[in-house]
């Protein structure tokens, strides 16, 4: 079952149960994937529906420190019930420990020698990681791993 199919499958069991909280970020999903296969009159792979959910999580993440600086606990819960809902769609992710042996793994595959080549190494190690490894401490790692 492709991950698109297993969304559509969990919003008709939240539907069943109900759950009108985890039913509306599921739908927000959907119509999300929707669009993004409208406007690029595509069918999305199971890369493209997690690229989308990353992007879900990130802007919910953004929501929460920007509720949070404004004093507003009841948004900030709205906003932490959706992310637990679109982090369940993401696949196991990485490790610190297996992301560092990964970015010191393409730094010598690459040849890196200083910062300059950071752009070099984020864009072999991205793809490697897309979905797997928050991509902030990916690129702290790679920043890290170039000043040595």
């Amino acid at each position: 079952m492709s991950l698109k199919e297993q969304i559509t499958e969990d919003m008709k069991n939240a539907m069943r149960a109900k759950d009108t909280g985890r039913l509306g970020t599921i739908r927000l999903l959907l119509a999300a994937m929707k669009q993004k296969e409208v406007d690029e009159r595509v069918e999305l792979d199971d890369a493209a529906v997690i690229a989308i959910v990353e992007k879900l999580i990130k802007q919910r993440k953004d929501s929460i420190s920007q509720f949070q600086a404004a004093n507003r606990e009841d948004l900030v819960a709205i906003e932490n019930a959706e992310l637990v809902v679109l982090q369940a769609y993401m696949p196991a992710q990485m490790s610190e420990a297996e992301v560092a042996a990964v970015v010191a793994k393409v730094v010598a595959e690459v040849g890196a020698t200083g910062p300059q080549d950071m752009g070099k190494v984020m864009g072999v190690v991205k793809p490697q990681l897309a979905g797997k490894a928050d991509m902030g401490v990916v690129s702290a790692q790679v920043k890290a791993a170039l000043t040595k």
